[in-house]
């Protein structure tokens, strides 16, 4: 099942993706959501992020061939950090570019939605507190990351957190084909099966530290290839079984 979100005359709804038009439903995907019996054309839809998350968590360096290329060691246990809520971008939205940084990259994530709330979970029974799969652009001041030494500022800026276009509820997160192109050209080429830590090993982990909420969104980590995004770009980010996530790119105007 694909679960969306999406406005209406301003107004936010949640609704199933099927074929070429989106369902409606009644309440919210956490508690059983029911038909309304009203369906939208998908074509021309305005999709929002597929939830609202009380906090975004990401891992860094979660895949052994982009710790390589940043000259990182593989991490004994998950490198957690958070995103700000404030940064989510709905898919097809502009990412702000913010002027006076050499360095704003892309970085092309899977990421799930946690389906009810988790705390001190094995990993053995950890994705039954999973609701679906998602895109994330992880974006990133890289400048900022190397001056501050923590995530904070280099990926809390709003529009840093593309997400979409759905959540995939029935997904094997443990071998998907992840894809960044830049102006319909290939970036990043990786596999899920490259990651350090799984996705039953994020939830494990991290729900011994805090509790994750339903709704709660968080992102898996990259595959080599990070790069530059510039003003005049669109970055699609493709995820075999999700489909694909697609953004402009935008020069920062101050007041």
């Amino acid at each position: 099942m694909r679960l969306c979100r999406v406005e209406i005359d301003g107004v936010a709804h949640h609704g199933v993706v099927a074929d070429d038009r989106i369902e409606l439903v009644a309440g919210d995907p956490f508690h059983g959501p029911a038909s309304s019996g009203v369906a939208v054309p998908l074509a021309g839809a305005r999709l929002l992020p597929p939830s609202v998350p009380s906090k975004i968590l990401a891992v860094g360096q979660n895949y052994r061939a982009h710790a390589a290329e940043m000259g990182k060691g593989v991490p004994d246990e998950p490198l957690l950090f958070l995103k700000a809520p404030s940064a989510l971008l709905a898919p097809g939205d502009p990412i702000v570019r913010p002027g006076g940084y050499e360095r704003v990259d892309y970085e092309g994530e899977l990421a799930f939605v946690i389906g009810r709330r988790a705390r001190h979970v094995r990993a053995a029974e950890a994705l039954d507190y999973v609701l679906g799969y998602t895109i994330l652009n992880d974006v990133t001041v890289r400048d900022l990351q190397k001056k501050d030494g923590q995530f904070t500022r280099a990926k809390g800026f709003d529009t840093f957190a593309p997400c979409g276009p759905w959540l995939e509820t029935d997904l094997d997160p443990s071998r998907l084909r992840v894809v960044t192109r830049v102006n319909g050209a290939v970036q990043q080429d990786g596999r899920t099966d490259d990651l350090i830590f799984s996705v039953p090993e994020l939830v494990a982990f991290a729900s011994r530290v805090m509790t994750l909420e339903p709704g709660d969104l968080f992102s898996t980590g990259t595959p080599q290839g990070v790069g530059q995004l510039w003003p005049g770009d669109v970055v699609e980010i493709e995820i075999e079984g999700i489909g694909t996530l697609r953004n402009p790119v935008i020069a920062e105007v101050l007041p």
